[in-house]
């Protein structure tokens, strides 16, 4: 087991960011989310000319296009012609396929818009999961979606699906 994979007491972890028990303050906050930046994955966008082209590169569409230029060489143009609006066809298919499915996918994240309650201050705050830092003190409640890596400073058995 590597040294990242260890449980560290509370002491040593609390004392490795430094921070308590009581929290951090607003300003520490603001310092460590300029530092670390946001909590949220970085996602790579990419443009939907790119992603049509993908339909069109691998090994069966490989094939397909080499039916394609075949049929050209011989002249055989309503070969040419099924081949390639059947290729089309199945690009644009696909690429429809993934945009509803990405679609329904940014729908979902955006209902999904996951808060966090942190001490600040000394009080208990409701946040944008995407504002906490390291140090964070973060209360988990029964259903909620742990919104980061945590550990558990304080409470009962706990069960994470």
């Amino acid at each position: 087991m590597t040294e990242s994979n260890k449980t560290w007491p509370i002491e040593k972890t609390l004392a490795g960011l430094h921070t308590s028990s009581a929290g951090l303050t607003q300003g520490d906050a603001q310092k460590r989310l300029q530092q670390y930046g946001a909590n949220t994955l970085r996602e790579e966008k990419v443009s939907p000319f790119i992603r049509f082209l993908h339909y069109f590169w691998g090994p069966i569409p490989w094939m397909i296009e080499a039916a394609a230029i075949l049929s050209a060489i011989v002249e055989h143009w309503a070969d040419l012609t099924i081949i390639s609006l059947l290729l089309l066809f199945n690009a644009g298919i696909g690429f429809w396929q993934e945009y509803k499915a990405s679609s329904a996918l940014e729908a979902l994240k955006s209902q999904l818009a996951l808060k966090a309650r942190v001490l600040r201050d000394g009080q208990w705050q409701e946040i944008l999961a995407a504002a906490l830092v390291p140090g964070d003190v973060v209360r988990i409640r029964l259903g909620d979606i742990i919104p980061a890596d945590v550990q558990l400073l304080e409470g009962d058995y706990l069960s994470v699906d």
